[in-house]
């Protein structure tokens, strides 16, 4: 089980390793990037709330990668009318021409995938990659 695991860790590391160089030349971090996509992907206003319960990190960490990108004038900040200590983030002009160049470059990752594997293989994967994501996600919650 041992060298299962060390080969398995070596080849999930890499193919990280890979997604995350598709586009290295962002002017933001990953996790920044992240927020971006999930901000624009929305169809409601995001709060910081939302941010942190997708991606299961601290509302801190995410004040923090939101005052970081409000900076760099990829989101805008919108007080609540309602609660002066609440806010909504949206896509600033600059942030939203930042997610449409760089999501290009990690769905053309995607496709290359679904192409060389074949659909049904391709749905496979992804299947798998949920269930493992939820899995480590359960046993993450549990420590």
């Amino acid at each position: 089980m041992k060298g299962s695991a060390a080969r398995s860790a070596e080849i999930i590391g890499l193919f990280c390793r890979q997604q995350m160089n598709v586009k290295k030349d962002i002017p933001v971090r990953s996790s920044e990037m992240g927020v971006l996509i999930f901000v624009e992907k929305q169809e409601e206003p995001v709060t910081p709330l939302m941010i942190s319960s997708f991606f299961r990190i601290s509302k801190p960490s995410v004040t923090v990668m939101i005052n970081s990108l409000v900076r760099q004038q990829y989101l805008h900040k919108a007080a609540s009318a309602t609660d002066g200590r609440s806010y909504t983030v949206s896509l600033t002009a600059v942030g939203r021409e930042l997610v449409e160049s760089t999501a290009k470059e990690y769905y053309r990752s995607m496709e290359l995938l679904e192409e060389q594997m074949g659909s049904a293989e391709f749905a496979r994967f992804i299947e798998l990659m949920q269930q493992a994501t939820e899995i480590i996600s359960r046993e993450n919650g549990r420590s």
